[in-house]
């Protein structure tokens, strides 16, 4: 039977749709079960089909159909070409506003055909099939499988090309990618780079052309285009992208704005300064005004923002303020910057006042948070912002940060505690942490110059802090132990480790009594006893092992009367490990300019030794005092033959070669040797100790091997 005619009243338009499904299910022939299609076609572009009738639509012809239009090559007669599979893109179109269906396999498996339609010349009549392929997109990309599958089918590439292009609903295009590379960034660049940077092209010659909203409106998309890896300023393409968006920001930038010009502009300049740093600033007058600029412009937001009483005027704010943070971050690091600065020495100071009085606000907010606020994203980036400027600036805002370490050590602690699910926004991303907000990574330096000093020491004694940061140095020790044991760059994890053995040596050295008498140090000293026979032996981890190794010794004296350091296995390689790291920092080397031999940091130590070397004198000196403390301790020095290689070592080397400090480390650890040990002075007067010990000046320990 010829299916009817449509009607025009919307009640009898359902009736004859309800009749087509009918016929769908009854036909006997594919040219009556077409005819009953081109209706229910109509009528879905019409937007005349509610949910049920669509899954009706489903029930009675499912995928096979809809597969089998789009590989029909033949239309039906006085039919375009096209007719078969623009039906069956609206059928699947259709289905894919069910989220159901459009994460189906049969949906998925369509993407290369949905990419190949993209990339065809559209005429005007076919722009339909063009807007039902967006559709089902869209609806793919908002499935948990989808994004993946878009990028390893190739839709990028395809997206890329058809906004390059500029044919029909190019703009969905754009939007489509903005959602990919939001939810699959790395993916998409890894895959498809050259075809994102070509897009990236096109927007920053638009934005730099653009004269009027465009510009603000493209402020918006830009940041979704702008990767973290590969950095852009590695490719000739990149870095013209880059100057582009430089010349348009500070064109913006250097204009009377409205708030809602500004906020997408700071966003961008945000969005730049994360993924490139200040690589893309220009050297010169012109860039250090630029810079100045943002961080000025920055820090004039985050006052306004933060100082307003009205808290629900914070809460529209709160990613423009983000944004504005990484500015001042960016603000921080330039003003410390010694090599190459962008900034001169009056910018410099100007910019210090200015981000002294925005972090005054930022700590006027954080006094304010609620405790069922803390989970809020905001929270976190204003802490983590905080940390950066506790880190460099020591002497500022002293009372002030004082008042609110109460606080950070409850936030810090709840983070960590709870392994927070908070998400981050855009701008304050927490890269490489182990923890999903990991606040106390960002708060550390600061801790580490703050318990350098009697009043803030003793807040954050009082609030807990020496019992976390055990805890959470044993929670990164054991993040380290399960990273891959080839060299790579210092991670954040060891950084904080080094970090936190610099505060418990603040602790060690300012607060003896409170060592004593806190069981976390014990706990910490068996973690130590630990871990450093497991660090020395890879020399890419050399800074953190003479971090463990200074920290570790420093313990010992003090807590010389627990059960752990009484002669057992982990104490002895402990000591065992200490020694070798000590002993093993210098060599005996050619001097070009004398043709003797000359003591020297040995090669293993070369590259980091401005970062061990007030470690090793204090580690040294620790390592002296605890041999009168420690009965067992002088063989285990025996047994690392490190007596007769000093001796040799000293016999060798030119007297000239070794300065007082160095004169005075050795001095100090022989000393305490011979004086504990007859079989240690019995090896040094072996290896001609007293002759050396004349030669270098080390009166001390010519007197106690001349002693009976």
């Amino acid at each position: 039977p010829r299916p009817p005619a449509m009607a025009s009243d919307s009640g009898d338009r359902h009736a004859t749709l309800k009749r087509c499904l009918g016929v769908l299910r009854d036909a006997r022939n594919d040219s009556e079960q077409f005819a009953a299609l081109l209706l229910v076609a109509k009528a879905v572009r019409a937007g005349e089909v509610d949910a049920k009738t669509r899954r009706q639509i489903f029930d009675a012809i499912g995928f096979t159909f809809p597969t089998r239009l789009l590989t029909s090559r033949q239309p039906p007669a006085g039919c375009p070409p096209h007719t078969f599979r623009a039906l069956g893109l609206t059928l699947l179109a259709c289905f894919c506003t069910d989220p159901e269906l459009a994460g189906h396999s049969q949906i998925l498996n369509k993407i290369p055909t949905f990419n190949e339609v993209l990339l065809s010349p559209c005429d005007p009549g076919s722009t339909s099939m063009v807007d039902d392929v967006y559709q089902c997109l869209s609806a793919v990309l908002a499935t948990a499988r989808g994004p993946r599958e878009l990028v390893t089918k190739g839709t990028v590439s395809a997206l890329c090309q058809a906004y390059l292009n500029g044919g029909h609903s190019s703009d969905r295009a754009l939007m489509l990618l903005v959602g990919l590379l939001a939810v699959a960034e790395a993916k998409c660049w890894q895959r498809d780079a050259p075809q994102l940077l070509a897009v990236l092209s096109k927007l920053s010659s638009d934005f730099l052309k653009a004269e009027d909203m465009t510009k603000f409106e493209l402020c918006e998309v830009l940041p979704h285009f702008v990767p973290l890896s590969p950095p852009l300023t590695q490719d000739s393409q990149g870095s013209e992208c880059l100057h582009r968006l430089y010349k348009g920001l500070a064109d913006i930038l250097g204009s009377k704005l409205s708030q809602l010009q500004r906020d997408p502009a700071l966003k961008l300049t945000a969005a730049l300064v994360q993924a490139c740093g200040t690589e893309w600033i220009p050297a010169g007058s012109a860039g250090s005004k630029f810079l100045a600029l943002l961080v000025n412009l920055a820090c004039v937001e985050v006052r306004l923002t933060l100082e307003e009483p009205d808290p629900m005027k914070v809460e529209g704010k709160k990613e423009v303020v983000t944004a504005c943070y990484v500015l001042m971050e960016t603000g921080i690091q330039e003003c410390v910057r010694e090599e190459n600065p962008l900034l001169d020495e009056v910018q410099k100071m100007q910019l210090t006042r200015i981000m002294e009085e925005a972090f005054g606000a930022v700590i006027f907010y954080l006094r304010q948070v609620k405790q069922e606020g803390l989970q809020d994203p905001f929270i976190f980036a204003s802490v983590r912002v905080l940390g950066a400027w506790m880190a460099e600036e020591t002497s500022s805002l002293k009372q002030e940060i004082c008042e609110l370490l109460p606080f950070l050590i409850c936030y810090a602690r709840k983070l960590f505690k709870e392994g927070s699910p908070a998400v981050s926004l855009p701008q304050a991303s927490t890269e490489g942490s182990a923890l999903p907000q990991d606040a106390l990574r960002f708060l550390l330096p600061g801790f580490c110059h703050l318990t350098a000093e009697d009043k803030p020491r003793d807040i954050l004694v009082s609030e807990g802090a020496p019992a976390l940061l055990c805890e959470y140095f044993l929670h990164q020790w054991e993040v380290l132990t399960s990273e891959p044991t080839a060299p790579t760059p210092l991670t954040s994890t060891e950084m904080s480790l080094q970090t936190m053995c610099g505060i418990f040596l603040n602790l060690v050295v300012t607060a003896p009594d409170l060592v004593r008498r806190d069981k976390t140090f014990s706990s910490l000293m068996d973690v130590l006893l630990k871990s450093l026979p497991l660090l020395l032996p890879q020399e890419h981890h050399l800074v953190l092992a003479a971090n463990v190794a200074t920290l570790g010794l420093m313990l010992a004296r003090i807590l010389a009367g627990s059960a752990a350091l009484q002669g057992t296995q982990s104490s002895k390689e402990f000591f065992g490990a200490a020694i070798r790291f000590l002993s093993q920092a210098h060599t005996a080397q050619a001097d070009p300019g004398s043709g003797s031999l000359a003591l020297a940091v040995s090669p293993a130590y070369t590259s980091s030794w401005d970062d061990i070397c007030e470690l090793w004198f204090l580690g040294m000196q620790a390592l002296g005092s605890c041999i009168p403390l420690f009965p067992w301790l002088p063989q285990a020095v025996l047994q690392t033959h490190w007596l007769e290689g000093l001796s040799e070592l000293l016999s060798r080397v030119a007297p000239g070669s070794l300065d007082f400090e160095l004169i005075t480390a050795f001095q100090g650890v022989l000393v305490e040797l011979v004086r504990a040990s007859e079989p240690c002075r019995d090896v040094i007067l072996s290896h001609h100790g007293p002759e050396w010990a004349n030669l270098y000046g080390m009166a001390a320990l010519e007197q106690c091997l001349a002693k009976q």
